[in-house]
């Protein structure tokens, strides 16, 4: 059993999709702290061919408070219609825009402020997994029963025991922060994904990579698509002092 745990992100990257698409239960890390110019409400697309970065507002509250305890803010249909708007004055000339637009449409459309963050992200992202055929389940780590002593990487550890787990996958940005040593003690392979640069036709002759998968849906069919989901390498933790 292969599993990778993530914090729910709005409209990721690439790589949150191949790490996705990479296991056999996909975590979502709902119930650890909300961490501010994080990504979970905010990314980057194209705005007259330059990286911009869009962001969701959020309601005003205790910087304490847990991801499924944070909200979208009362300006949540304006943040929507606007971003709707940018995204089709500088992605109208692309060659899949019409569907994807509709498919962000949707997304946002069924989004109600009143519901957490966390739960809406959650269905957005397995919005597009079906879009992309990515079938992975998900679970959500709040609704799992873990000794709620446990923090940090023992957390993490004790999650992939709950789902009897032999290989934890993880983003490569996170290599520092655990011991395959620790992971190997409970009889858990601990690996890094390492997304591979695929460049893509944008409108522009210079690319611009690493931006939100809208901009991945918009330029690449599919099957392209589908492709660059395989595109990665996985970096075993004990190789932490090679890469």
């Amino acid at each position: 059993m292969k599993i990778a745990i993530m914090q729910p992100y709005l409209f990721p990257y690439i790589g949150y999709f191949q790490l996705i698409n990479a296991v056999d239960t996909f975590v979502i890390y709902d119930d650890v702290q909300f961490v501010n110019r994080g990504w979970i409400n905010r990314n980057h697309i194209l705005v007259n061919n330059e990286k911009s970065m869009f962001t969701f507002s959020l309601k005003k509250d205790s910087s304490r408070l847990k991801i499924n305890e944070r909200f979208f803010s009362m300006h949540f249909k304006s943040d929507r219609d606007a971003f709707l708007k940018k995204l089709s004055s500088n992605y109208k000339k692309s060659q899949n825009f019409v569907d994807v637009y509709n498919l962000i449409e949707e997304i946002l459309d069924a989004m109600d402020h009143a519901e957490d963050i966390s739960k809406l992200i959650v269905r957005s992202l397995q919005r597009i997994c079906d879009y992309l055929k990515i079938h992975t389940p998900f679970v959500v780590a709040s609704e799992l029963k873990i000794n709620p002593e446990a923090r940090g990487e023992n957390r993490i550890i004790e999650i992939n025991k709950h789902l009897n787990s032999t290989q934890y996958i993880n983003p490569i940005g996170g290599i520092e922060l655990y011991s395959s040593e620790h992971f190997l003690n409970h009889n858990i392979n601990l690996q890094f994904l390492k997304p591979r640069l695929t460049k893509y036709r944008q409108l522009k002759d210079e690319f611009t990579p690493w931006l939100s998968i809208i901009d991945i849906l918009m330029f690449n069919s599919k099957e392209e698509i589908s492709e660059m989901l395989t595109e990665f390498d996985l970096v075993h933790g004990s190789m932490i002092h090679s890469i």
